[in-house]
């Protein structure tokens, strides 16, 4: 295993430096130094001068990728893309390209935190809610209930997050008054802020991962070892908890394990409707304002990110089931 995670490494750190030069050569490609000082402060109508000079400030004075001026190994270690995306790997981030911005490192520290509040208890709650309904539909099937239950399924599969978050906001907030419609604080006060988005999240969710769990435990219960479970006399919720929930693992690992990322990441979505300041939102605004230091880091920080999660799910595929080997 050990031989297998290292391998897998190896590939992720090409994965990264494919990422990381595609996201840097599509930027410049659209936007030169110069346009990117112009959105940045605020106008076309602006001087040389000044735009040299926020060019001076942030580095964008340097060449994109080769260093004329300079001989031996220096020719590529004084360019843009030294020091805006090589320096990444280091996990130096630098400092936005808004006027305003500050440090990236201490900004992505400290959103992190507010968008794992956010995201944590929505994984919690997706993972226990899915799989729950996906049995229950499976210990029913063929009755009403499986056949209403997977017409809900296909219609909440079928619906906008958005119409959730719109729905969600206007019966629970305006009509309701049960929580706040936006907003943010610190401690304890802050679980009335995330419960409404972490219900519709989960909720946004649940049909098409109850669907596709309910499939796929339909297909575990056809199987000879439920046979003989049942022929031993075991209960109908044992054969389904104990037996066929364990080897419908694999699927549920994978599922839910690329849902990992996001728990750092934050949902853009909904942190944005919601006014909650987490990386999601914050990527949305640095869209907005075309900030490339801030995306570029964040695409950075989200491709790093999934390439460990698929590690840690195939080495969770082991310890759900003891006949997978990692070659």
């Amino acid at each position: 295993m050990l031989a297998y995670t290292v391998r897998r490494l190896l590939y992720g750190v090409l994965i990264l430096i494919g990422v990381n030069f595609a996201t840097f050569f599509l930027f410049f490609s659209v936007n030169t130094p110069d346009d990117m000082a112009r959105l940045n402060i605020g106008g076309k109508h602006v001087t040389q001068e000044i735009i040299d000079k926020w060019k001076a400030e942030r580095g964008y004075d340097k060449p994109l990728y080769v260093n004329d001026a300079q001989s031996g190994g220096g020719r590529y270690t004084d360019t843009i893309f030294w020091d805006r995306s090589i320096s990444l790997f280091t996990l130096k981030f630098g400092r936005s390209d808004a006027e305003s911005g500050g440090d990236l490192g201490d900004e992505v520290a400290k959103r992190m935190w507010v968008s794992m509040k956010l995201a944590i208890p929505i994984f919690i709650l997706q993972v226990i809610a899915t799989t729950s309904f996906g049995l229950l539909l499976v210990m029913f099937r063929g009755t009403k209930l499986d056949v209403w239950g997977v017409i809900l399924c296909v219609l909440m599969l079928s619906i906008s997050a958005l119409f959730y978050i719109i729905v969600g906001q206007y019966l629970f907030s305006r009509v309701l008054k049960l929580v706040p419609i936006s907003g943010y604080t610190e401690g304890w006060g802050v679980v009335r802020f995330l419960v409404l988005p972490v219900i519709l999240s989960a909720l946004a969710r649940l049909g098409g991962e109850a669907r596709l769990y309910r499939a796929m435990f339909l297909e575990e219960i056809s199987k000879d070892y439920v046979r003989t479970a049942r022929a031993k006399g075991l209960s109908e919720r044992v054969v389904m908890f104990r037996h066929v929930l364990r080897n419908a693992l694999i699927p549920i690992i994978t599922s839910a394990g690329s849902y990992l990322p996001y728990v750092f990441m934050g949902s853009l979505v909904f942190e944005s409707f919601f006014g909650i300041p987490g990386l999601g939102a914050y990527v949305i605004e640095a869209i907005s304002k075309q900030d490339f230091a801030v995306v570029r880091t964040m695409v950075f920080v989200g491709s790093l990110l999934y390439v460990l999660t698929f590690i840690l799910i195939d080495i969770a595929y082991t310890w759900a089931d003891p006949r997978v080997r990692l070659g």
